[in-house]
């Protein structure tokens, strides 16, 4: 599907929720198993903070992923994420509940999936948003692509967009703190004689 910048920036104004696939979204899509037979996985923390920064803004995000891992629950628990769907075979199945629950309807959810069973999602949401690095399918299908790939900033730069697009970036407290900081003193360095 081809969109243009302001068919997108439209629809980014529309966004309430932010919906989240993990394994290659907020992750590279690496599974790596310790010699306990568990579970980790690597997120970004650029993609944390963008995280942080949207639902700071008032927006909600959710968590919708086919597999479970306690590494996941410990992210979702870091960043306050408190809707975590796992486990599910569906995805498009549980957009009801979720919409239910975060009080928004579909037209107001933009969703990041890399692979094919985030298609049936993708295409009942707002905004359907794939990462650069998903299944073909995937990106045709999406509204917007992101530049990074999955697990190196994608969501940063979705959260980033959303801000941005409903004029919400640069009325973030510590983000508005941040970009008007100034310089105060020199680093110190630290030299031998």
């Amino acid at each position: 599907m081809a969109y243009t910048d302001s068919e997108i920036e439209n629809k980014l104004k529309k966004i309430k929720l932010l919906l989240l696939d993990v394994d290659g979204v907020l992750t590279d899509g690496s599974i790596i198993y310790n010699d306990n037979s568990e579970e980790t996985k690597v997120f970004n923390v650029k993609d944390g903070l963008g995280i942080r920064l949207l639902m700071e803004a008032g927006l909600n995000v959710c968590i919708v992923t086919g597999r479970s891992s306690k590494a996941l629950y410990h992210r979702c628990k870091n960043l306050g994420i408190t809707m975590l769907f796992d486990g599910v075979r569906d995805k498009a199945a549980v957009l009801d509940s979720i919409s239910e629950q975060a009080g928004v309807s579909p037209e107001e959810i933009a969703f990041i999936g890399d692979d094919l069973p985030d298609l049936p999602l993708m295409r009942i949401v707002e905004l359907s948003i794939a990462v650069a690095d998903s299944h073909e399918a995937v990106l045709e299908k999406a509204c917007m692509v992101t530049s990074a790939k999955g697990g190196a900033g994608a969501v940063r730069e979705v959260c980033e967009a959303i801000l941005k697009a409903q004029g919400l970036w640069d009325k973030i407290p510590l983000v508005a703190k941040w970009l008007n900081m100034k310089r105060s003193r020199q680093p110190t360095v630290n030299r031998e004689p």
